[in-house]
């Protein structure tokens, strides 16, 4: 088989043991992997409570990986998010996929919980369960340290060990399966890590095709203003974002009660090339580097985390925020989350915590003592039992990340109808609404966005399941991409086609959250976006947003879709759906 090695291992940590089962062609055309995958392996198991033992764990790479395919060294991990209560999928890059991949698997199926802390290492053909007693505790550095001679190493931290619900996993090279709690759900399982390697090699179809449609992306990853212009992804990363943000007044600040941060410079892409050296890195294989490290190789913090642990939380101070990064990094926690909560906390106290409180916090979540116990709830639980239910800034549970929705509205929409809760990458519309030139007026209007949305949603659904960098995507496009995955597969893939097979893991994943009492009353922003201005300013006006029209657009959403008002699906039977 090219692509795919059609072959899935499964680990039951209860019983200690493990197998590998065939994985049908079909539905390996039809669900690719990563995202697409892993969501089809959840059929049987989406309404588990997120901590039973018998909820997976899934690690499901793409046909791409394993080949030269641009970004493609990724996977995704899938369960039920134990901070939302969603179907969940997050992915990572880094070497630790391509290794899994070279072990002769398209997913690694894990099941069950041990009875005491444990590793699985797979080596080629070869499962241990090892014990992992004198790790348990130990913050991320440490465990990959101990660890770098078995392979790649992917392993949570004190974070998911507690059950911390925003727990990360991290993978060796300083990648993080970031957002939802996945780190919860494998400290839950009493698994402390993952090590892998192998030798084996994915085949392409057609090397001809393959070489010709790899030169297209590269072609237009360089000819992208986006990724290799002066002020693109590659030369300052992320955080060349934050100058963007500024300009379109729609910079979070201050749990979201402001849209505008004067001294959000301080921690811009070029400030912290500046005081840091930054140098190029990135993901396993990946031609763009949009990564920074410093000099001594620690991974610097992305656009959404010096976002948050900045403007957010009213700190200005870039070694402070970098302090953080490294501390959730280490502690294994998502930083979008962590600084989110603390943010809401702030609001409903009256006071943000200062740039010298946050490392004593950090650690009290992660070990969940003191204020952390209740921090380590996330900002929805913690402001319910705040009393100030209102002031989690999240959609679903999830924490919204660093664009504001009332400065674009296809944004607003699509934390609203994102599967996973309030996130961005659903359907990402960030090209449409905020890179384009001029400055698109359109942001500010919801004419159009519920097609907008509904189309970007099966698109990186796609990509999502390939699994692509939607990094990519700021050059090359899901034609260029259909041509690879053919040569690759030796399958006929189109645009089209592509789109289909998103437009059912969509569906798949709205069908699970509506079997488990998602529906309308979930789809919604907090109050605030539709009852307090932004921080208006350079001839821009930040307004409310018009709750009528929102809820207009959500109902052509519903309509698209083939929901109903209630955006659920009238037809019960729609999980039958072939394959």
């Amino acid at each position: 088989m090219n692509g795919w090695h059609g072959t899935i291992l499964k680990v039951d940590l209860t019983t200690g043991t493990s197998c590998r089962e065939e994985l049908p062609r079909t539905l390996l055309e039809e669900y690719l992997g990563g995202r697409g995958l892993g969501v089809r392996l959840m059929r049987n198991y989406y309404q588990l409570d997120p901590f039973d033992p018998a909820m997976p764990l899934i690690f499901a790479i793409g046909p791409l990986c394993g080949t030269s395919s641009p970004t493609s060294a990724r996977l995704s991990v899938v369960s039920r998010s134990p901070l939302t209560g969603t179907i969940y999928d997050c992915s990572a890059g880094g070497r630790f996929a391509w290794r899994l991949k070279t072990s002769g698997v398209d997913a690694l199926f894990i099941t069950g919980r041990s009875p005491q802390p444990v590793i699985l290492t797979i080596t080629g053909d070869e499962v241990d369960i090892i014990p992992a007693a004198s790790l348990w505790g130990c913050d991320l550095p440490t465990t990959f340290a101990a660890l770098k001679e078995r392979g790649s190493v992917t392993a949570i931290g004190p974070a998911g060990e507690r059950g911390v619900l925003f727990a990360n996993i991290m993978m060796g090279e300083g990648n993080s399966v970031g957002r939802g709690g996945m780190g919860a759900v494998m400290g839950g399982k009493n698994l402390k890590a993952v090590t892998v390697n192998g030798d084996l090699k994915t085949t392409v179809a057609d090397p001809a095709l393959f070489d010709t449609a790899r030169q297209d992306i590269m072609r237009l990853f360089k000819a992208s203003p986006v990724i290799f212009g002066p002020l693109g992804i590659a030369e300052f990363g992320t955080p060349v974002l934050v100058d963007l943000m500024a300009q379109r007044r729609m910079a979070p600040t201050e749990n979201f009660r402001k849209t505008f941060f004067e001294r959000s410079g301080n921690y811009s892409g070029p400030a912290i090339k500046a005081a840091c050296g930054a140098k190029k890195d990135g993901c396993y294989g990946c031609p763009i580097q949009c990564k920074k490290s410093s000099g001594s190789g620690r991974a610097l913090p992305e656009y959404e985390t010096v976002s948050h642990f900045g403007a957010l939380n009213k700190i200005d101070e870039l070694h402070s925020i970098i302090k953080a990064n490294d501390l959730c990094n280490d502690l294994g926690m998502d930083t979008i989350t962590t600084a989110a909560t603390l943010s809401a906390w702030g609001e409903i106290k009256g006071a943000f915590p200062t740039a010298a409180e946050i490392p004593g916090l950090l650690h009290d979540i992660a070990k969940r003592q003191g204020d952390g116990e209740l921090l380590a709830l996330g900002s929805r639980r913690l402001a319910e039992q705040l009393g100030h239910p209102e002031l989690s800034m999240s959609v679903k549970s999830l924490e919204l990340p660093a664009y504001d929705p009332r400065g674009a509205y296809g944004m607003a929409l699509a934390y609203c109808t994102s599967n996973r809760g309030g996130c961005h990458l659903r359907a990402y519309p960030i090209s449409h609404e905020i890179l384009r030139k001029p400055v698109p007026t359109d942001r500010f209007s919801f004419s159009g966005k519920a097609r907008i949305i509904s189309i970007a949603e099966d698109t990186n659904a796609a990509v999502d399941s390939l699994v692509a960098c939607k990094f990519a995507f700021f050059g090359a496009s899901l034609e260029e991409y259909a041509e690879l995955l053919s040569a690759v597969t030796g399958v006929a893939y189109s645009p089209q086609r592509l789109k289909e097979i998103g437009k059912r893991i969509v569906l798949t994943e709205r069908f699970y959250n509506c079997a488990t009492g998602f529906s309308r009353k979930d789809d919604i922003l907090p109050e605030r976006f539709f009852t307090e201005a932004g921080s208006s300013g350079d001839g821009i006006d930040i307004h409310p947003i018009d709750r009528a029209r929102f809820e207009e657009e959500l109902d052509k959403y519903y309509r698209i879709r083939g929901l109903n008002e209630n955006g659920c699906f009238d037809d019960g039977d729609l999980l039958e759906m072939q394959p």
